[in-house]
């Protein structure tokens, strides 16, 4: 019986690491954060102070952890979140808009100022 590596597939992800998002659903709904990670296998993000989780950790000391129940962010799907404009402060759906130079760059549907610096 042969074994079939399959390649995962990877989802395309708007939301980029530092954005500041809203999370729409689930049970940190109404909270805001900065996105620490993004995991695009998965389809999930890492939020700041949003979807804690409690991890059993053994104590190892040649790393320097200690042991004990420590509480950290788990992964939430991406569709539970929405990206904040900087510009006008609501939560808002990514368009794009194609600059005359030729790059596109992420923008709010709501003001259409540009998402990235």
């Amino acid at each position: 019986m042969a074994l079939t590596h399959e390649r995962a597939e990877r989802y395309s992800i708007q939301v980029r690491k530092g954005d500041n998002v809203k999370v729409l659903a689930g049970k940190d709904a109404g909270k805001s954060g900065r996105v620490l990670s993004i995991n695009a296998t998965k389809n999930t993000v890492v939020v700041e102070h949003v979807g804690i989780i409690k991890r059993h950790t053994r104590p190892n000391p040649s790393k320097n952890i200690k042991g004990g129940i420590v509480e950290k962010e788990a992964g939430i799907n991406v569709s539970n979140v929405m990206v904040i404009c900087p510009s006008c402060g609501k939560h808002t759906r990514i368009g794009h808009t194609i600059l005359p130079d030729g790059t596109k760059m992420r923008s709010c549907r709501h003001c259409k100022s540009t998402l990235d610096k």
